[in-house]
C-alpha cells in the first residue's frame, strides 16, 4: 500500500488525553513510513511533536466563536492543496469547520473523514459532529453504547455499525513497567515535601479538582478509614480548575473542619504521577459520572498497583478486565472501605498485565483503520 497523509485535527497541543493520542498516532504514522500532519493552534507539545517528525500547521480551530466557522473555505484549499488521504477530526469546533470545508469538496476527490469519539458529550446537534466522520473510532465500548443509543441509524443512515470502531486507549509498558521503583533520591525529596505521609499507607486520588472526581466522597472515606483505626494518608493528586476556583477551596476547607488536616495532602498539579502510583498502596477512581474510558485506572493497573474504584463507565470495562475485587457501584464509600482494607491487609488478588490496553496495539489498530479505508472506495459518501 502506498504510504498515507494523514491530517489530524484538534483544538491545541498543550496537554491532556486527546493531546497525547494525538502524538502517538502521529509518532506511528511516521515509523511506518506514513507523512503525519496535525493542525492546532499550537502548544507546549508542537515541539515535541515536530521533533519526533510530524509538521505542524498552526491555525486556530477551537475558538468558541461564530467567525471560526468561517475559517472551512481556507481549510478546504489546505485540503485540496495538501491531498490528503485522511482527515482524523478529534474536537468538536475542528470537526465542525473540518466537515464543513470536506463537504463541499467533490466526492471522488476529498479525503475520507474519521472521528473519535473521546468523551460523552451532551448529545446536542452540535455535539452530533463527532458521529458524522464517514468511520467513527469509539474509545471503548462505553462510548460505542453511548453512540448507538443517541445517534442510531435511524436518524444518522450513514453510520451503520460496521463504521464504528471500538480502539481503546492504550499506554506505554515502558512509561509505566510493572512494579516500578521510585529512584532514593525522588523519595527522599517527595517524603520531605509531605513529611505527613511518614509510614502510612498511601490512598491516591489522582485527578483536576472538578466536583465530578469524586473528592467529597473521597475526604469521607479517608474519615472512615481513620476512624476505623487504619494508619492511612489520602493524595490529592491534581491541579485546582482555573474555572472554578471556589470548589477547591471548598473541600480545602471540608479537610480542615473534619481534623483531616495531617490526614489528607493536595500535592497540587505533577509531573512525577508515575512515582507516585508506585508509592501508593491503592489508587481511586470515585467519579460521580462515568468516564469514556479511565487512563488514571489504567495507568496503576498497568504498574501491578491495586485500583478501587466506582464501576461504570470506562472504568468498570478496566477494572472488570485487570482488577475485578476493585469494582464498587458508584456512591458506595462503604463497599470501597471493605475494598481498600482487603487491598491493605493482602487479601487482594493481584493487577492482571494490561496487555489488551498496550500502546503498541492502540496503534496498529488505529494505522490499520486508516489503511482499509484509504483503500476502500466505496466508503466515500455524503455524511449528515
Amino acid at each position: 500500500m502506498k504510504p498515507l497523509k494523514v491530517l489530524q485535527l484538534l483544538p491545541a497541543l498543550d496537554s491532556g488525553g486527546v493531546e497525547r493520542g494525538t502524538l502517538e498516532i502521529a509518532r506511528a504514522l511516521v515509523s511506518a513510513g506514513h507523512e503525519s500532519v496535525v493542525l492546532s493552534k499550537g502548544g507546549r507539545l508542537v515541539e515535541q511533536l515536530q521533533r519526533e517528525g510530524s509538521r505542524h500547521i498552526a491555525r486556530d480551530l477551537g475558538r468558541k466563536s461564530p467567525t471560526t466557522f468561517l475559517q472551512y473555505r481556507a481549510l478546504r484549499r489546505l485540503f485540496e492543496q495538501e491531498r490528503f488521504d485522511i482527515i482524523h477530526a478529534r474536537s468538536r469546533l475542528p470537526a465542525w469547520v473540518a466537515w464543513l470545508a470536506w463537504r463541499g469538496m467533490p466526492a471522488h476527490t476529498r479525503p475520507h473523514f474519521v472521528t473519535t469519539v473521546h468523551g460523552m458529550h451532551s448529545v446536542s446537534r452540535y455535539s452530533a459532529i463527532m458521529c458524522a466522520g464517514e468511520h467513527v473510532i469509539a474509545v471503548s465500548d462505553t462510548v460505542r453504547n453511548y453512540i448507538r443509543t443517541h445517534y442510531p441509524p435511524s436518524r444518522w443512515p450513514h453510520l451503520t455499525d460496521d463504521r464504528i470502531t471500538v480502539i481503546p486507549r492504550g499506554i506505554d509498558p515502558t512509561e509505566f513497567p510493572r512494579d516500578y521503583q521510585p529512584s532514593d533520591e525522588w523519595l527522599a525529596r517527595f517524603h520531605a515535601e509531605f513529611p505527613q505521609i511518614g509510614q502510612r499507607k498511601v490512598l491516591t486520588l489522582p485527578g483536576r479538582l472538578t466536583r465530578l472526581k469524586g473528592h467529597h466522597d473521597f475526604i469521607t472515606l479517608i474519615g472512615k478509614l481513620v476512624a476505623d483505626g487504619l494508619d492511612v494518608i489520602g493524595l490529592i493528586v491534581g491541579g485546582d480548575d482555573p474555572k472554578r476556583p471556589g470548589y477547591a477551596k471548598e473541600i480545602r476547607e471540608r479537610v480542615q473542619a473534619e481534623g483531616l488536616g495531617e490526614r489528607i495532602v493536595f500535592t497540587g498539579h505533577r509531573s512525577d504521577v508515575r512515582e507516585i502510583y508506585a508509592i501508593s498502596d491503592c489508587v481511586l477512581s470515585l467519579s460521580s459520572t462515568p468516564e469514556s474510558f479511565g487512563r488514571t485506572v489504567l495507568e496503576p493497573l498497568a504498574m501491578g498497583r491495586p485500583v478501587v474504584g466506582y464501576a461504570h463507565g470506562g472504568v468498570a470495562e478496566i477494572l472488570r478486565g485487570l482488577f475485578p475485587q476493585g469494582a464498587v457501584a458508584k456512591g458506595d464509600v462503604d463497599g470501597a472501605a471493605k475494598r481498600i482494607d482487603a487491598v491493605l491487609t493482602g487479601h487482594a488478588d493481584s493487577a492482571r498485565t494490561a496487555h489488551q490496553f498496550s500502546l503498541a496495539q492502540m496503534q496498529a489498530a488505529t494505522l490499520l483503520l486508516y489503511a482499509n479505508i484509504a483503500s476502500n472506495p466505496q466508503l466515500l459518501s455524503s455524511t449528515q
